[in-house]
């Protein structure tokens, strides 16, 4: 009994080992795969995400598979079509790093539904089927909003020619996924279209704690922002001659 003990307690920590070198393998892929992007999707968003996503599921008392949670926050964005990769052949290195590494087919299978089903998409979402899937789009959009979701929308849209803001542009509602990426809009538009929204879509408890201070900072960076962007001043001289 206590040999057979022993020897489950040393493949379990066999088995722990291996995940954790994939994992840090998949890192470097990762980091040498965004290391010159300037959209606010770099590998420093991936660790985020990452950090984001295992904070959830510590909080929601690990309801989801770590390793799969992992694993699909650092590789989210590999196949996301706006970011002008070619997404097949995307498929085809993913699949063959996945397959490199030992990991079964129905892992590899878990991690391309979620990390081709979170992106928001303009509103035409994919519903989620298991809560690895709903723990990291949560992740996802938590570093979507707040102080760095602000940094990330200018760098975005800067990067892809976007205007910070044009008032004669209305905010698109009910969008198709093509309206979506290619529509003209401006980087202040998008916290009407997407980031105001997405506190709502929030699926864990632990996310949605997480998402009311960061939507609360966007909605104060943007009362700052009319109110500087229409002129209305400070009364420098009010209290002087008191």
């Amino acid at each position: 009994m206590k040999c057979s003990y022993f020897l489950v307690r040393l493949s379990f920590g066999g088995e722990k080992m291996k995940k954790s070198e994939i994992i840090m393998r998949t890192e470097a892929f990762m980091k040498n795969y965004f290391e010159n992007d300037a959209s606010g999707h770099d590998w420093y968003h991936l660790d985020r995400v990452r950090k984001l996503a295992k904070q959830i599921n510590q909080g929601e008392g690990f309801i989801g598979d770590e390793f799969i949670i992992e694993m699909a926050a650092l590789l989210h964005d590999f196949l996301d079509d706006k970011l002008d990769h070619s997404i097949k052949e995307n498929e085809k290195q993913l699949l063959h790093f996945l397959r490199a590494e030992g990991i079964s087919e129905k892992e590899i299978q878990h991690i391309f539904v979620i990390i081709t089903t979170i992106s928001f998409k303009g509103g035409n979402q994919a519903p989620l089927k298991t809560v690895e899937a709903q723990i990291v789009r949560d992740a996802d959009r938590l570093d979507a909003i707040g102080a760095i979701g602000i940094a990330r929308t200018f760098a975005y849209g800067g990067k892809n020619g976007q205007a910070m803001y044009d008032p004669t542009l209305t905010v698109r509602e009910n969008m198709s996924i093509e309206e979506y990426r290619h529509g003209k809009s401006s980087s202040i538009h998008h916290f009407y279209e997407k980031l105001l929204k997405l506190k709502d879509y929030i699926h864990t408890e632990t996310g949605k704690r997480l998402a009311e201070e960061r939507h609360l900072f966007m909605e104060h960076f943007l009362k700052q922002f009319f109110k500087e962007w229409n002129g209305e001043f400070e009364n420098f001289n009010s209290g002087r001659n008191q």
